[in-house]
């Protein structure tokens, strides 16, 4: 068995043709750019891109098929000579139908979709693309007008896994910005079906396991990356045999000695959506959660001007009154990316990648490594941050929180 470092969450911001993919993404995200950059400089091992529906973006796989850059691996996947394994997947936003005594609200919520094939991609993109589904194929998370219980038995048909993004966030959230408990929207058995859940930047895994009908879940940490830097902001050890889907498969319901190992990530202080905040105000909430309305203003968060926190809408909804990890929940580690750290700008982190990935910074290299690497001060800020010695100001309604000081 081996530990591998996974981001199962990159989007796509323009295809090889100019076609736009994620609009809201930087168009150097290209499947040939993510590659690189998780061979080159992050030491990513596995990288799942989810808008691999795109027409457009399997144009582009097929391409680095055709050249041999990327093999079809046995089990599922492909690998990236030899050093990167790309998991296929697509993000699509689902319709709920949410009923509330007398009244019936739709709502809607990301899932993350990974296959084992390209094959199996153009099978769930046919789906996708039946009429009155998605309107543009070509685009990310289409809204595609089908629940997340259609989705996910979908899915499962056709051999892949199905796991619910940035779980906790008021933008497209399944518990963020729908339902208090999955079984609201689905059935036992699809919900059985889900192996885990994407906790998101502004939760970890210590608020999530207030919830219980979690218990059962492996929780994956990703970055949702919008552009190259982003990735591997957050990520995940997985132990496996070798990276590939069956593995992973595997691994995220924990069988035969595969598990996540570890989930590595942003203090949830510091993500866009960690506390309610007003936007007429532009006030983060420091009360005691849950904060419902503005302090200041007495604005409610159901309007459209105060955005409900991560962490506040855990609270409305938690039903343990202190976390409750089972016993093969791994450990969360608040990790700050080296781009975030201050006093480290764009030349001392090219300095510090050159001589190695972000993982061998984060993970591997000693103090005295980092003194010859980039000196004294920029060696005290890593290590201080490894031993969560930093303080961060909370984010909340799109803005993400801030590395303050040390301690």
């Amino acid at each position: 068995m081996e530990n591998y470092f996974a981001d199962l969450h990159v989007h796509i911001g323009r295809a090889g043709s100019g076609a736009p993919v994620k609009i809201t993404a930087s168009m150097n995200l290209t499947v040939a750019n993510i590659l690189d950059e998780c061979m080159t400089r992050k030491g990513i091992d596995i990288v799942g891109i989810v808008d691999t529906s795109s027409p457009d973006v399997r144009e582009d796989l097929m391409t680095l098929l055709d050249s041999g850059d990327l093999v079809e691996m046995r089990n599922g996947g492909l690998r990236y000579r030899d050093r990167v394994t790309l998991i296929p997947g697509s993000e699509v936003e689902t319709t709920e139908c949410i009923r509330d005594r007398d009244t019936v609200k739709y709502r809607s919520a990301h899932c993350l979709c990974y296959f084992p094939s390209l094959d199996a991609v153009q099978r769930f993109t046919g789906e996708l693309a039946k009429p009155g589904r998605t309107r543009n194929i070509g685009l990310s998370s289409q809204k595609c007008h089908m629940s997340i219980q259609e989705v996910v038995d979908t899915v499962d048909e056709i051999g892949g896994i199905a796991v619910p993004a940035h779980a906790f966030t008021p933008h497209k959230g399944m518990y963020g910005s729908c339902v208090k408990s999955a079984l609201e929207i689905m059935a036992p058995e699809t919900w059985a079906k889900i192996p885990a859940v994407e906790l998101g930047l502004s939760s970890d895994s210590n608020y999530a396991d207030m919830i219980s009908e979690l218990a059962g879940k492996s929780f994956v940490s990703n970055s949702d990356a919008h552009s190259l830097p982003k990735i591997g902001r957050e990520y995940n050890i997985i132990r496996m045999q070798q990276p590939d889907f069956c593995e992973l498969g595997m691994a995220l319901r924990r069988e035969s000695g595969r598990f996540v190992t570890a989930n590595y990530g942003f203090d949830p202080k510091l993500g866009k959506y960690h506390r309610t905040y007003c936007e007429d105000c532009g006030l983060t909430a420091a009360d005691e959660p849950p904060v419902m309305y503005c302090t200041v203003c007495g604005a409610a968060v159901d309007g459209r001007r105060v955005v409900k926190g991560v962490l506040d809408r855990i609270y409305e909804i938690r039903d343990n009154t202190v976390p409750e990890p089972p016993e093969h929940r791994p450990p969360y580690y608040h990790q700050i990316p080296l781009e975030n750290l201050p006093g480290i700008g764009k030349k001392t982190l090219n300095k510090l990648l050159q001589a190695g990935t972000e993982m061998d910074i984060l993970h591997r290299s000693t103090e005295a490594d980092l003194m010859k690497i980039a000196g004294p001060k920029t060696a005290e800020i890593i290590i201080l941050a490894r031993q969560g010695k930093l303080t961060v100001s909370a984010g909340g309604g799109g803005h993400y929180g801030r590395v303050k000081k040390a301690k």
